[in-house]
C-alpha cells in the first residue's frame, strides 16, 4: 500500500479547513482602542480615545470591503456624503437624556467617555469584550453609566455577526430617555448601500411588507439593507432586535441616505402623534437599569427573507 507523505496530508487538512470556512478571531490593543482581527486582517476597531463617543470603524463586510461611511474619520473620500458628522461607524447614543443631547455633536452636547475594558476573550471564530462607559453632561456631571458587551463571530465565506448588548444604569440618579427620533442603536452605511445620494444603489426591507424609505418609523424585529460595496460586490447589512428587548418590536430610524438605527424611545415621532411629545419617554429611577440587545449580520450577497427569518429565530432563542 502506498503511504501518503506528511506534506500531502498537511496540505489536504489545510484545504479541508479552508473549505469549511474556519476563521480565527483575535483582539488586540490599538492606537485608539481595541482592534478585532479575523485571520490576521482587521475587521473592525472599537475607538475610545479622543472621540465624542465610542464607535466601531471600519467594518469589513461579507465580501472583504468596508461597508460603513468613512467620514468623518477619513476626510475627502470621493463620492461620500459629509452630512451628520456624528454618524460615526457603528455606535449607540440618544438625542434626549435628561433633556440633554447625547446624539449629535452640536453646541453643548453630551459625551460618552470610555472607562475600561474587561472580559476580553477570543477563542476560535468568536471574540468578545466588555466596555464600561459613562455619559457626561456638558457641565461635566455624569448622568448615567453603561456596560456594553460586544461579540464578533466570524462565519463561513467572509460573513460576520456583531452582537451589541448594552445595559444602561441609573447609577447617579434618575434618568429619563426622552421621546425623540434621534437615536439609538445605529450604523451609518457606505454610499453603495444607501438609497439616495451620489453612488447610491441600495435597497431596504423589513420583516413585514415595508420597503426602501417606507421602513422608516415602522415596527419590525429586523431590517435589511443591501447593495454594492466599494468594489461593486453585492452585500447586505441586517440588524436584528432581540424580542426580549424593552418595547420590542422596535421602531426604526432607518433613512434613505444611509443612517440605519433602531430606536425604542421615539414613539411620538414615528407614530406622528405631535401632541404627545412625551409618549415614548422612559424613566429609570436611581439604581435601576435596562438592557438592550442587537445583532448585526454582514452578509455576502443579497440577504433574503426566509434565511433571515431563520437567523432571527436562532437569535431569539439565545
Amino acid at each position: 500500500m502506498r503511504r501518503t507523505s506528511p506534506p500531502l496530508i498537511a496540505s489536504f487538512l489545510l484545504a479541508l479547513v479552508s473549505s469549511l470556512g474556519a476563521q480565527t478571531v483575535t483582539l488586540k490593543p490599538g492606537d485608539t482602542g481595541l482592534k478585532v482581527e479575523i485571520d490576521g486582517k482587521l475587521f473592525t476597531e472599537y475607538h475610545t480615545k479622543d472621540v465624542p463617543r465610542p464607535f466601531l470603524y471600519p467594518i469589513i463586510g461579507g465580501a472583504g470591503e468596508n461597508v460603513v461611511r468613512n467620514f468623518p474619520m477619513v476626510q475627502d473620500v470621493p463620492g461620500e456624503a459629509k452630512d451628520h458628522k456624528h454618524h460615526r461607524g457603528l455606535w449607540f447614543a440618544h438625542g434626549s437624556v435628561n433633556d440633554m443631547d447625547f446624539w449629535s455633536e452640536e453646541k453643548d452636547f453630551g459625551r460618552q467617555e470610555h472607562v475600561q475594558f474587561s472580559e476580553v476573550n477570543a477563542t476560535g471564530n468568536k471574540g468578545s469584550f466588555v466596555a464600561d462607559t459613562k455619559w457626561v453632561a456638558p457641565n461635566g456631571k455624569v448622568q448615567l453609566t453603561d456596560s456594553r458587551k460586544i461579540t464578533v463571530t466570524a462565519l463561513p465565506e467572509g460573513e460576520k455577526y456583531i452582537d451589541f448588548d448594552i445595559t444602561l444604569k441609573a447609577t447617579e440618579g434618575e434618568v429619563i430617555f426622552g421621546d425623540t427620533k434621534e437615536g439609538t442603536m445605529a450604523i451609518r452605511l457606505s454610499s453603495g448601500l444607501s438609497l439616495k445620494g451620489e453612488g447610491a444603489a441600495g435597497k431596504a426591507y423589513n420583516a413585514g411588507t415595508d420597503k426602501n424609505k417606507d421602513v422608516w418609523g415602522k415596527r419590525s424585529p429586523w431590517v435589511a439593507y443591501y447593495g454594492p460595496d466599494p468594489k461593486g460586490n453585492l452585500v447586505g447589512v441586517v440588524m436584528f432586535e432581540h424580542p426580549k428587548n424593552f418595547r420590542a418590536p422596535t421602531w426604526w430610524h432607518a433613512r434613505d441616505y444611509g443612517l440605519f438605527a433602531a430606536n425604542p424611545f421615539g414613539i411620538h415621532d414615528f407614530e406622528a402623534k405631535k401632541d404627545e411629545k412625551h409618549l415614548g419617554d422612559h424613566k429609570l429611577a436611581k439604581g435601576e437599569s435596562v438592557t438592550l440587545r442587537y445583532r448585526f449580520y454582514f452578509s455576502k450577497g443579497k440577504p433574503t427573507p426566509t434565511p433571515l427569518a431563520a437567523k432571527f429565530t436562532e437569535y431569539s432563542a439565545q
